[in-house]
């Protein structure tokens, strides 16, 4: 079946290798596996990982949430910490009728607004701790301050958590990996000294999963981390590939693209920001990558062009190319349907949770 370009297009055969590849490290490292959702918002490979043994989802938004629900998960953390209103907490107080779910916190205030609106509801709550991302989180030696905060007002402490960011650097994941189980292990200390029990200790990430993943046996700190939430590694992107996270062999969406032109000596596709999304990493060496031409990179974007210098002999006018997203999320964020593929044959699979910001 023929689909116009440009589409966002998956391999299955990698996708499910991915999900099963990862799922299969976690178990043996006997840590729980909760993806994070956000990725690829859509239903079916969410139910793959949850098949393949994920405890759970891990998502972006109370929006992303009620999808994923509706989809037949039932048990989701919603990583970030929620301010809650009047209408948030309706719409949790629903979800919680229909499955367990779990909120981030990282204020004493963030905690009592939010046993104001939804205590006695079943909803938990993790503390979230910065670890050296500088983002959101409190520092680790206040989480049990935090923790107690939220108890206090009726709603349970499921755990603290964390969100390596700082790890997509090159040569970072060690360094990260070690300075996020510390991080986690002064939090846990925290929260277990506020008279509390911290039964989730949550990181991870793509970058970092795998230092995460070898060190887990160890002992030390790095041992009592229980959870880890990547996301990205369901398909891989440009920038796991230029992080060395990721193999091109690996990559398992690219945005199928049409040459139309070879104005000024370089490589022109129909596939622009729009398509592709915007992101460039400082490390990146490009805004894409070409999966099947590793020397070529997509150089400048219109919203609906992308110029590629090619090295060596150009594609033709008119054949078709596969561009490998800079940041794969925010790719799929602009598309309505994955074009999954599969011995040959096509079919749409639809991204169910797109948009769904708030």
């Amino acid at each position: 079946m023929p689909v116009e370009t440009p589409h966002l297009r998956v391999d299955l055969g990698r996708l499910r290798r991915n999900v099963r590849h990862v799922a299969e490290q976690a178990a043996s490292a006997r840590i729980a596996l909760r993806p994070h959702a956000k990725t690829h918002k859509s239903l079916e490979i969410a139910r793959l990982q949850l098949a393949s043994g994920a405890v759970g989802l891990t998502v972006a938004t109370v929006g992303e949430a009620e999808a994923f629900v509706r989809g037949g998960c039932t048990d989701v953390f919603i990583a970030y910490p929620i301010w809650v209103d009047d209408a948030r907490a309706q719409r949790l107080r629903d979800l919680a009728e229909q499955a367990r779910v779990a909120i981030g916190v990282d204020s004493v205030e963030s905690a009592a607004n939010g046993g104001r609106r939804l205590g006695g509801s079943g909803i938990e709550v993790l503390v979230e701790v910065d670890s050296g991302h500088h983002r959101t989180g409190v520092p680790p030696k206040d989480a049990g301050h935090v923790a107690k905060a939220a108890a206090r007002v009726g709603l349970p402490v499921r755990g603290v958590f964390t969100f390596p960011g700082h790890g997509y650097a090159r040569g970072a994941a060690d360094v990260v990996v070690a300075a996020e189980a510390t991080a986690l292990r002064v939090a846990r200390e925290s929260v277990e000294a506020a008279g509390l029990d911290c039964r989730v200790v949550s990181g991870g990430s793509t970058p970092t999963l795998a230092a995460s993943l070898g060190s887990a046996g160890a002992s030390g700190d790095l041992g009592r981390v229980t959870e880890l939430r990547p996301g990205v590694y369901v398909f891989g992107d440009a920038q796991q590939w230029e992080l060395g996270t990721v193999d091109p062999d690996d990559i398992a969406l690219t945005a199928r693209a049409t040459v139309v032109s070879h104005a000024g000596g370089r490589v022109v596709l129909d596939a622009g920001s729009k398509a592709l999304g915007a992101d460039r990493a400082a490390y990146a060496t490009g805004y894409g990558r070409i999966l099947e031409r590793p020397r070529a990179r997509v150089v400048s974007l219109a919203e609906h062009h992308a110029v590629v210098e090619w090295p060596g002999r150009r594609p033709r006018l008119g054949s078709q190319v596969d561009v490998v997203p800079n940041h794969v999320c925010a790719a799929v964020n602009l598309a309505d349907v994955l074009w999954v593929e599969e011995a040959g044959r096509l079919r749409a699979w639809d991204v169910a949770a797109r948009g769904l910001n708030s």
